[in-house]
């Protein structure tokens, strides 16, 4: 049966609220010659809500995200965020959308030659409409890494950062135009026990504060565990199984329980 983008959540008053998708995903699918990767895949990320997406690695998880970000082209189907099919969209217009989404990549991906400031004033620089001055720019950059408590590092240069510390000005820096959607990949890979628990507790506090509708991809189930409002496991290219860590955990099919062992 085909899935609305649309769902019920309470109100304070007992009533139904009606939300759309913010993203809206339905029977995509994407092929690399022989090897199809993406096979008919569907997917909604509501409003506020952490979707957790797990999968074995060659499942799909990779090509999904860069689909998300407009990075490789989808075979077919529907893909929208915010309401825009991104399949349709041209470029210009692909790049406004992408100010809207925030990336964690696995391994930060910060620019070496930058200092922690410079890294988090490059995606202000590359859209200056989204800030008016130059005074802004510097609220909004301590502000951020105030919040991931980074602030005492901002002169520093990212070889004198431990992963953690990478880690959370990676964060800092996909909050900086404040997105509406956020992307991580793998956002407690490589980190000690101690170091994932504060990433984690602060994509929980990114999530309170600021009400953003995440992605999170992850192997990591105690991470998925705390975050998940919602997961889905990818298995060969499709969403083959869907609900709360909770749900999940309780389901008997074998492929299901492989991941919770």
């Amino acid at each position: 049966m085909e899935r609305s983008n649309y769902h019920t959540q309470p109100t304070a008053n007992g009533n139904q609220e009606v939300q759309s998708s913010v993203v809206y995903i339905r029977d995509l699918y994407k092929s690399f010659g022989n090897n199809h990767v993406l096979r008919g895949f569907n997917m909604d990320l509501f409003p506020g809500e952490n979707l957790v997406i797990i999968g074995k690695s060659g499942s799909g998880k990779s090509v999904l995200v860069k689909c998300l970000v407009g990075l490789i082209e989808p075979d077919s189907g529907i893909l929208k965020i915010l309401d825009q099919d991104i399949t349709q969209l041209a470029q210009k217009e692909m790049d406004e959308l992408r100010t809207e989404i925030g990336f964690l990549f696995q391994g930060s991906a910060l620019y070496d030659s930058m200092t922690v400031r410079e890294n988090l004033e490059f995606p202000l620089r590359r859209h200056p409409d989204k800030v008016p001055g130059s005074s802004e720019t510097d609220s909004l950059v301590e502000d951020a890494l105030e919040s991931v408590g980074l602030l005492h590092a901002i002169d520093l240069m990212p070889e004198e950062l431990s992963g953690g510390m990478k880690r959370r000005v990676a964060l800092a820096r996909a909050l900086m135009l404040d997105p509406k959607v956020i992307v991580y990949d793998e956002p407690t890979s490589g980190l000690d026990p101690i170091t994932a628990k504060e990433i984690i507790h602060l994509i929980m506090d990114i999530q309170n504060q600021r009400g953003t509708a995440s992605i999170i991809i992850t192997h990591d189930m105690d991470c998925a565990r705390v975050i998940a409002n919602r997961m889905i496991i990818l298995v060969d290219g499709v969403n083959y199984a869907e609900g709360t860590y909770q749900e999940l955990y309780k389901n008997p099919d074998q492929k299901v329980k492989a991941f919770f062992k």
